[in-house]
């Protein structure tokens, strides 16, 4: 099998090649298509340009603007168009141009660095580690110029790449394995951003707009400060091109035609992170464009061949991105009206587009086979008598969580109070205490258990131990159908239990059916499950954001809080669903134990033995929607607890099912219980969410879980 072979087919077609394996040199026709191409880019980019210049929320319009142009600049219209034009608009656009444009630049460089479509800022976690990167300075109070931000934005997007391509195996990778490795880096990387919004919510005010990319500016200045470094990091790539070329031919070939592949590879790298943080410097995490931005370059390169050139790939991807982040802005101030969209990101939109594309290029690809199975899911099968003692000391455990979780707190009580108070003849005080603790350890316990039990059904779903309900859209799309019922009309403050339930439901459900209506091509095949669903993530997180954004400012943070998941405030009705679901689901995973086992296997081996898979697949994806989304609306969106229990499960008493099941559901009860007790004493009285808790504990283990699964 060839290099080329081994390689994914998700990416767009390679550069024409002439018969010697070299990329072929382009005739008077392709460099002429190739100029034709890009000017009718750069067309489109000042039409869509102009446009965008005549918005606004003054009432200043296109006739004012042309009128300052044409010189007629004396008092009154004329001068006042002047003013917005250089003050707001210009600075606006400018930005819009050089976010895309770096951005667009970026996503084709890590794309043909990989070998991968799928690989962009976003994916490879390089906008989140600079976002965190960022947010931190600011947490500490400090206060750097434009350069050093963007100094700083480089360091945490460089980090971040680097451990996700560490992690995956390099570049080159296959897909699912890069996108998934780069989604959890993401997640974990995001869930410390938020821990740090919500610590430091006066130094970090005005960040979670801007998280989701804006490009609102006071000026020119940080676009002056900005554009010196993506000019010359693109004329750097330029310089690259042929080496990327000769590259797209696979490692081995093109270290034989003389391409130094490391030195190409880390200077291809270095050029992509340093336009993603000064994108980044200078308009916040601008989602996804760095994603279709190429893809849409290499798709027209099947009717325009020149276009797979690097030489000619790199700026038409720098100027589709413009054109992409401009247009998006254009059309959401259209939308909403300029003064609504002050408020919506244009990241967001930028986002729901990036997400869309992702999903089809998952339609679109060919199978890039299974996925394989980290080393570190390969445990060998435990002996009953250690399955037994692990589940009572496991259990032991639980109940020592519930109890300290019931005593602890900013007032810590006896376990002859809870004796009182269970008897109903508790002082006032205590009574209080206990009647607000009560809930939200149930709330903690059950949807800690709730959430492993999902996972481990999804990760015998998928056949892989890295998978999550959150990977899959399943808790994105309950956080979404909650938010909405949160932020409806006259609901924000008087929203029932049970509207918000239904809503996560509704959520769960809508987001798994799409999913799996989308994966389904002849068949379920999990990469393609996997991919799908991260991009329904994404868009999920993004349709999210806008709610909130859009919602009353004063229960903005109270939103932000549930949506990181938190125990707060809980009742037992919202508890309730929690225990009915579980009460159901387990005695279904006891049942279908042995099926699970076999479809963890492969595809084949169920269907020999007389397995209806498909009936068996959305039987188990539908109880672990029901189950996420129950737990959402019980302890809002926690991450992390689906991916680590089920895992140190079977490390403690291996991978039948029939054991590592119970055991999961009680390290999930464990771990949320535990962040819950964490979060509302270790900087007592101010608390944590659990969620970002348990995502900062997960986070370290997930690292560790990819990184012995690289072999």
């Amino acid at each position: 099998m060839s290099v080329e072979q081994q390689q994914p087919t998700v990416g767009g077609p390679s550069a024409p090649r002439s018969t010697s394996g070299r990329p072929a040199a382009l005739g008077r026709g392709g460099v002429t298509g190739a100029a034709g191409a890009l000017l009718l880019l750069v067309a489109a980019l000042v039409a869509v340009s102009v446009w965008h210049l005549t918005q606004g929320t003054s009432a200043i319009g296109a006739g004012d603007l042309l009128r300052w142009l044409s010189g007629d600049r004396d008092a009154g219209a004329g001068a006042d168009a002047g003013d917005v034009l250089i003050g707001s608009r210009v600075p606006r656009l400018a930005a819009g141009i050089a976010v895309g444009f770096a951005l667009g630049v970026a996503g084709a460089l890590l794309q043909s660095l990989a070998r991968n479509a799928l690989a962009s800022p976003d994916t490879l976690a390089v906008t989140g580690g600079a976002y965190l990167a960022v947010t931190a300075v600011a947490a500490l109070g400090l206060t750097l110029p434009i350069w050093a931000s963007g100094l700083t934005a480089f360091a945490g997007g460089s980090l971040a790449a680097l451990l996700v391509l560490g992690l995956a195996g390099g570049a080159g990778t296959a897909t699912t394995r890069l996108v998934l490795a780069g989604s959890a880096v993401a997640l974990a990387l995001q869930a410390a951003t938020s821990t740090l919004l919500i610590l430091f919510e006066e130094e970090t005010t005005s960040l979670f707009a801007w998280g989701s990319g804006s490009l609102s500016q006071l000026g020119l200045r940080a676009f002056q400060q900005a554009a010196p470094v993506v000019v010359v990091c693109t004329a750097a790539a330029l310089l690259l091109a042929r080496r990327l070329d000769l590259l797209g031919l696979g490692d081995d070939s093109a270290a034989v035609l003389g391409v130094p592949v490391r030195s190409t590879r880390a200077a291809g790298t270095v050029l992509a992170v340093l336009l993603t943080a000064a994108s980044v410097t200078l308009a916040g995490p601008i989602g996804f464009a760095g994603l279709f931005a190429p893809v849409i370059v290499r798709l027209a390169g099947r009717v325009l061949p020149a276009l797979n050139r690097h030489a000619v790939l790199i700026p038409a991807a720098g100027l589709t991105g413009a054109l992409v982040v401009v247009l998006a802005d254009a059309l959401l101030r259209a939308a909403l009206g300029a003064d609504e969209a002050i408020s919506v990101p244009t990241g967001i939109a930028t986002t729901l587009v990036g997400g869309f594309v992702m999903i089809v290029l998952a339609r679109r690809s060919r199978d890039s086979g299974p996925t394989r199975q980290p080393a570190a899911a390969r445990v060998r099968v435990g002996t009953r008598t250690r399955f037994v003692v692990v589940l009572v000391a496991t259990g032991t455990v639980a109940a020592a969580v519930v109890l300290l979780g019931l005593l602890a707190g900013d007032t810590w009580l006896r376990a002859g109070d809870l004796a009182l108070w269970m008897r109903g003849e508790a002082a006032p005080l205590i009574q209080f205490a206990l009647d607000e603790r009560a809930p939200r350890v149930a709330a903690a316990v059950l949807g800690g258990a709730a959430l492993a039990l999902s996972g481990a059904m999804v990760q015998a779903t998928c056949r892989n131990p890295l998978a999550e309900p959150g990977i899959l859209g399943i808790t994105g799309g309950a956080g979404v159908g909650a938010v909405v019922v949160v932020t409806g009309a006259g609901m924000s403050q008087a929203a029932g239990n049970t509207a918000i339930l239904v809503g996560a439901v509704l959520g769960a459900l809508t987001a798994f059916a799409l999913v799996y209506g989308l994966s389904w091509r002849r068949g379920l095949d999990a990469d393609r499950l996997l991919l799908i669903g991260i991009g329904t993530w994404y868009s999920a997180v993004a349709l999210t954001t806008f709610l909130l954004v859009r919602s009353n400012p004063w229960d903005t943070p109270r939103i932000y809080t549930w949506m990181s998941g938190t125990t707060y405030g809980r009742t037992f009705d919202q508890v309730l669903p929690v225990a009915v679901v579980l009460a159901v689901a387990l005695p279904l995973a006891w049942l279908v134990r042995r099926e699970l086992d076999l479809l963890a296997l492969d595809e084949d081996t169920p269907r020999l033995v007389g397995v209806r898979l498909e009936t068996l697949r959305l039987v188990v994806l539908v109880t672990a929607a029901l189950l996420a989304a129950t737990s959402v609306a019980a302890v809002g969106v926690v991450g992390f607890v689906g991916l680590v229990a089920p895992h140190l499960a079977r490390a403690l008493v291996g991978g039948r099912h029939a054991r590592s099941v119970p055991v999961a559901v009680l390290v999930g009860a464990v771990l949320l219980g535990v962040a819950d007790l964490v979060g509302r004493t270790v900087i007592g009285p101010a608390q944590i969410p659990a969620g970002l808790v348990v995502a900062l504990i997960g986070a370290p283990y997930f690292v560790y879980l990819l990184a012995r699964s690289r072999a």
